[in-house]
């Protein structure tokens, strides 16, 4: 249970913690542990630190790293000082890195170790540079963290956080080929806080272990974390995700609850070892950021022999959504499903013109409730296209069954969910245009066994020109996140567009995805 009196914002888990299971672990990264008196301590002085080097309530602080236990004293003091903490997905190449924090305009970016030269990179033509502070690691361009914390103190601010407060901004690919600072607030996470213990998968008990592989500039990464230590539990945090690993640990640290993308699921199960591995401990494997296929479900369920539950939402509406409990996967007809609303959740089948539709009936679904970001940053109108008259418009097709089940059917957007990774089409064709030779090109999302869908590119070259589709990938990965370059590329004679000019992507997904229950992957 979480103690919702102690733990009004999420700021308040350390302290709530410390108070009542000072010495009890809270992370562990490799072989280190840090106790609940620990992180309470540290995110003061974080809190302060902050605070000292000008940083006011409402501004942003940016972290660019791979998952690492100083994160948990970086957000928490963060939100102590009442700003917000903006993660930059680490796998963005400088100029995406440079984008984000001139949007997000943050006062000072902490850096891990392995990406000192993306940050330098980035910051290079920024006109307003962020103070810059090695998280882990040494640069002589970078403070260490530590001397920047230097003899800052552990009594937490005066000034408490308050429900209204940006608390974190996570950044989703555009559908413009720019991305999006999602703000979530207090008041998104109060809600989240008091739904979590109703929902299966994210009710844990005191002293369990909670294994956190998913990145932490992702919403379920923070999610499923916030939620483990607001209820007691141990994080057992893994910098990289290697399936064998995964393995391994849920068996040694004793693992009782994860979140794992479909595709770390399938990696999983294709380890020798998977089969003889030690899951005694384990109670339940949380699901979502993609779809997946039911023969991986069916397996996995078999070999890991613990209760299932897949999480359908969006970074816009805090993670939230659906959920398709333990229980449902095994009702007929449910196991392609996304479940139903969150407690205090509202979902909707909507048509073109916000109107709500009957069960059965194709339309787009629609999320409404305090866990709806409170904004895009800097977007006014895309805020105002997005979320109308509180329903938060989640560009995906489907509809709902007699038993008030949702199933996803399709995308309105043209987003590419690969591994869990939303890719944009019109970002990818950005990166590629230019490439010599090229006259036109359309990405596309095509079925893939591991990732769920695959970026592909068609191309139509230029009169007189020939195309190598390995020097297109190359001239792709070296402007955008290697995830979003296109895994393959095929030369075509011409796009169909429709009069206007628009690019008729679902006539050109249509042969890969023919014969296939859904449109998605």
């Amino acid at each position: 249970m979480i103690d919702l009196d102690a733990i009004r914002t999420l700021a308040d888990i350390p302290a709530a913690q410390a108070k009542k299971r000072g010495n009890a672990v809270a992370v562990k990264f490799g072989v280190r542990e840090t106790s609940f008196a620990e992180l309470d301590a540290r995110s003061n002085r974080v809190a302060n630190a902050l605070i000292a080097s000008g940083v006011a309530s409402g501004d942003r602080v940016s972290v660019l790293t791979k998952n690492h236990d100083a994160w948990y004293p970086l957000f928490f003091g963060t939100a102590r000082a009442r700003a917000c903490l903006a993660p930059i997905n680490c796998r963005l190449a400088p100029g995406e890195v440079a984008f984000i924090l001139g949007d997000a305009a943050p006062k000072l970016l902490f850096v891990g170790e392995d990406f000192f030269e993306t940050a330098l990179a980035a910051v290079a033509g920024l006109d307003n540079k962020p103070r810059l502070i090695a998280l882990y690691g040494a640069h002589p361009a970078f403070e260490p963290f530590d001397a920047w914390l230097a003899d800052a103190p552990a009594t937490p601010p005066a000034d408490a956080p308050r429900l209204a407060d940006d608390v974190l901004q996570l950044y989703t690919s555009g559908t413009t080929g720019r991305p999006k600072g999602v703000v979530l607030a207090n008041k998104n996470y109060r809600r989240f806080l008091e739904m979590a213990t109703e929902v299966d998968g994210f009710a844990y008990g005191e002293d369990e272990t909670v294994m956190i592989v998913m990145p932490l500039f992702h919403v379920a990464g923070t999610n499923v974390s916030f939620s483990g230590l607001a209820q007691g539990g141990r994080l057992v945090l893994v910098k990289d995700f290697s399936a064998a690993d995964a393995i391994r640990m849920m068996s040694e640290e004793r693992v009782a609850h994860a979140f794992l993308a479909p595709a770390m699921i399938q990696m999983m199960l294709q380890q020798p070892e998977a089969e003889a591995g030690d899951y005694s401990a384990l109670r339940s494997i949380a699901y979502g950021a993609s779809p997946i296929a039911q023969d991986v479900l069916r397996r996995a369920r078999a070999t890991f022999g613990c209760d299932f539950v897949q999480f359908y939402g969006m970074t816009e509406s805090s993670g939230g959504g659906s959920y398709l409990s333990p229980a449902a996967h095994d009702l007929p007809g449910k196991l392609t499903s996304c479940g139903k609303p969150w407690p205090q959740t509202e979902m909707a089948i909507l048509d073109g013109e916000g109107r709500p539709l009957a069960d059965g009936e194709i339309g787009e679904i629609a999320i409404r409730g305090d866990i709806v970001m409170k904004e895009y940053w800097n977007r006014a109108e895309a805020t105002a296209d997005t979320v109308v008259e509180g329903w938060l418009r989640t560009g995906d097709v489907g509809y709902r069954d007699a038993d008030g089940f949702y199933f996803v059917h399709d995308r309105i957007k043209d987003m590419i969910v690969s591994g869990g990774e939303n890719v944009y089409p019109a970002e990818v064709e950005s990166a590629i245009m230019g490439c010599p030779g090229v006259a036109d090109v359309a990405v596309i999302g095509v079925p893939d066994d591991k990732w769920g869908e695959a970026v592909k590119a068609l191309i139509v070259p230029a009169a007189g020109a020939s195309v190598e589709p390995a020097a297109v990938i190359a001239w792709a990965r070296e402007r955008i996140a290697a995830y979003k370059a296109p895994k393959s590329v095929e030369i075509i004679d011409a796009l169909p567009r429709n009069p206007s000019g628009k690019v008729l992507r679902r006539e050109l997904r249509a042969p890969y995805w023919e014969g296939r229950e859904r449109a998605v992957g």
